[in-house]
């Protein structure tokens, strides 16, 4: 979302050198790490899934890593500094959306495949055709999330090291993500995320005591402020604004529909999300990835209720007007109330951030291209050379970086939380609803599950190129014209399409489902039972 021409732009702070030495002391941290994991990552089950070793608690932290994303830490605090109530909204999504991983996905994922979602959906169809779908849609979804982390990255590494341009950063950023995958694998990102998971809790709780500190510990004082911020814009009127009035995001005529649109997007495209699936086969077995949920749905809720206070308190303590950059408002914040020291400490803590989650994009969809396409689409599953599904994975990686650096250069002035919202309505549309059928309905076949990852993911594309989130007038659109499709994010019309399209791929096919093996993967999503012997290495 680009920054409203209302609010002054001032100047980033002059970061000293304790936030560059915080930067490459976590830098140096995270390539020991690698280097450590490099020895530990041989063979495919240690490179895809760390060798199943990762414990309840351990992967818990590890998908919290995962989850709480630039969006959420620099885009979400943006949100709510600009548009108060309603980028509030956006934490709201990002919580619940759990619920639906825990009840649904998660178990019977852990115990029906081996090292993708894909697994799971081939259990009971044709393989290729399947796979290959699901493959497209992975590297789809990890490149529209993988992006959102870059521009963050971009920003936040210009804004940290003097004379370093934003292409630098990206590029920079990339480079490091590449060496975490390609050397380190599963293992290397595993303890990125936890490592990055206990930094952004300590971080987000002492910048939320000290927003509170501001108003003498006083909710009342917060809410007061709250309700009346106030600035000056660039033409010298000042402006107040109830932030806790909804419509300052979500605007009329289709601002209602278009928060209902996000909020399928993020309650349902998290059971669809590729790095968030693959986190489940790190873990011995379906106990465990129960227990690593309900980890992992503490720690985000803590954090997301942590969130309020560092938007509102950016929007109250800084005042829109006084924020340079919209994904920039935590680590600014956290410079006024704390100094340079706390500064260096929030931005080290959010450059962590984007380091851990790119890393497990990458992985996810490194993994279901050598996994899913090279070794079960093209090569059929036959017997191929010692390493060659590793080594397939690990030159998967540098496409993938290198398309996302790219990219992520092209989009530098958007809301990093927006896009990932787009990045969950493409995973709701095209994966949700092939996972959810699979499982659930007899019935269901290798037509309705091409048919529904194909419509779900063109109609979600195609919506998103031509709504407002792409298309329009001004100069920093990029595709000029009036939008064709009025809601910013499509999941409303798209995740029903692709629902509607896979079953109706499955009714009008004519090609009879095995209910043999439906059963077999009943017995085994729910029970585990042969579960290990598919897994094992």
């Amino acid at each position: 979302m680009n920054l409203s021409p209302l609010f002054l732009q001032a100047p980033p702070p002059a970061p000293g050198h304790t936030a560059l030495w915080m930067f490459l002391a976590f830098v140096v941290a995270t390539l020991v790490i690698t280097w450590w994991s490099a020895r530990r990552s041989s063979g495919a089950s240690n490179y895809f899934a760390a060798g199943r070793r990762i414990t309840g608690w351990q992967n818990g932290l590890a998908i919290g890593g995962d989850y709480m994303s630039a969006a959420s830490f620099l885009g979400i605090a943006g949100m709510i500094a600009f548009h108060g109530y309603d980028g509030f909204m956006y934490s709201v999504g990002f919580l619940v959306a759990y619920l639906t991983v825990l009840f649904i996905v998660a178990e019977p994922l852990r115990n029906a495949g081996k090292y993708t979602m894909a697994d799971l959906l081939a259990y009971r169809m044709k393989p290729r055709p399947v796979r290959a779908m699901a493959a497209l849609s992975t590297l789809t979804v990890s490149t529209f999330y993988m992006i959102a982390q870059m521009v963050g990255a971009g920003a936040l590494v210009k804004l940290l090291i003097p004379g370093v341009s934003y292409e630098a950063a990206v590029v920079g950023v990339g480079v490091l993500m590449i060496v975490y995958v390609v050397f380190g694998g599963m293992l290397a990102t595993t303890w990125v995320q936890i490592i990055k998971a206990v930094l952004l809790m300590s971080g987000s709780l002492l910048l939320s005591v000290l927003v509170m500190a501001h108003f003498d510990f006083s909710f009342g004082k917060f809410f007061d402020a709250i309700s009346a911020v106030t600035w000056t814009a660039k033409d010298g009127a000042t402006i107040t604004q109830n932030f806790f009035q909804p419509g300052l995001l979500f605007k009329p005529p289709w601002g209602q529909i278009d928060l209902i649109s996000l909020g399928m997007a993020l309650v349902f495209g998290t059971a669809g999300l590729p790095h968030i699936l693959v986190r489940f086969y790190t873990v011995p077995d379906a106990k465990t990835a129960r227990i690593s949920v309900v980890w992992a749905m503490l720690i985000i809720g803590a954090f997301y209720i942590m969130t309020t206070f560092l938007g509102f308190g950016a929007a109250t303590i800084l005042t829109p007007g006084r924020i340079s950059l919209e994904n920039m408002s935590a680590p600014l914040l956290a410079e006024f109330l704390g100094g340079e020291i706390l500064f260096a400490f929030i931005s080290a803590v959010a450059f962590a951030t984007i380091l851990a989650v790119v890393a497990g994009l990458t992985i996810s969809a490194s993994t279901s291209f050598a996994h899913d396409f090279w070794t079960n689409v093209i090569h059929h599953d036959r017997e191929h050379r010692p390493g060659e599904e590793v080594l397939v994975a690990r030159i998967t990686a540098f496409v993938v970086g290198a398309i996302s650096m790219v990219l992520a250069i092209k989009l530098q002035t958007i809301n990093v939380a927006f896009l990932v919202g787009l990045a969950f309505a493409v995973a709701a549309s095209a994966n949700l609803p092939a996972i959810v059928l699979t499982i659930f309905w007899r019935r269901f076949n290798t037509a309705g599950a091409v048919w529904g990852l194909g419509v779900g993911l063109a109609s979600s594309i195609l919506l998103i190129l031509i709504s407002p989130s792409v298309m329009g007038t001004d100069a920093k659109a990029l595709i000029h014209g009036d939008p064709l499709f009025p809601l910013k994010n499509p999941g409303i019309v798209s995740i029903p399409l692709g629902f509607l399209a896979a079953v109706l791929g499955a009714l009008l096919s004519g090609e009879r489902s095995s209910d043999e093996k439906f059963v077999e993967m009943e017995v085994r999503a729910n029970t585990g039972l042969g579960a290990e012997k598919a897994t094992e290495h």
